[in-house]
């Protein structure tokens, strides 16, 4: 029986490693992999999905999910969930309960002010299977935040979707995410 996953962490927690690897491990298996992302993460370039740890392959976009005969597939992989719409999520759930194919969904939770994403929302209520990926603040606790830094300070007014990296995002425990400290005062 398929089943619908979402594997959630804030950043930098290695959800998208974790994504290829358990697509080279379906892989190395004889199996078949549909590795997906949304089109607007075009950070690795338009059909690349990459991890900060150098880890990367091919991939296709979510929007064009309807392209594949998904019943050739073994799994279906889909990275930064947290981008997708209700529409999208509507869609796995399908490919797990009508088509029988699993799917591996992996995304971030909040966003930098600590709202819900779209995409995580429906996936929280719908997946079957909920699993947290952990990372640490630099305090050492369990990191659940993601801030958003800009000029060294962080930041929370915004657009809920700007497009970065190590460079502009870091994961805090939610104290210092709340208090906005990067790191122990000298």
């Amino acid at each position: 029986m398929a089943k619908l996953y979402y594997r959630y962490g804030a950043m930098g927690s290695s959800k998208t490693a974790n994504a290829i690897m358990v697509r080279h491990n379906y892989l190395e298996r004889g199996q078949k992999v549909l590795m997906l992302k949304p089109r607007l993460d075009n950070r690795d370039g338009e059909t690349i999905i990459a991890s900060r740890c150098g880890l990367q392959c091919e991939c296709h976009f979510i929007e064009d999910i309807d392209r594949f005969s998904l019943r050739d597939y073994d799994c279906v992989i889909v990275d930064e969930a947290q981008f997708l719409t209700k529409q999208q999520v509507e869609r796995l759930v399908r490919v797990v309960d009508v088509e029988n194919v699993p799917v591996i969904a992996y995304g971030l939770r909040c966003d930098f002010q600590g709202n819900l994403f779209e995409g995580s929302q429906w996936l929280l209520a719908w997946a079957d299977t909920i699993e947290e990926v952990k990372t640490i603040c630099w305090c050492g606790k369990k990191a659940v935040c993601n801030a958003r830094v800009v000029n060294g300070r962080v930041v929370k007014e915004g657009e809920q979707i700007v497009l970065g990296g190590s460079e502009s995002y870091v994961s805090l425990c939610r104290r210092h995410w709340t208090e906005g400290t990067l790191k122990p005062e000298a």
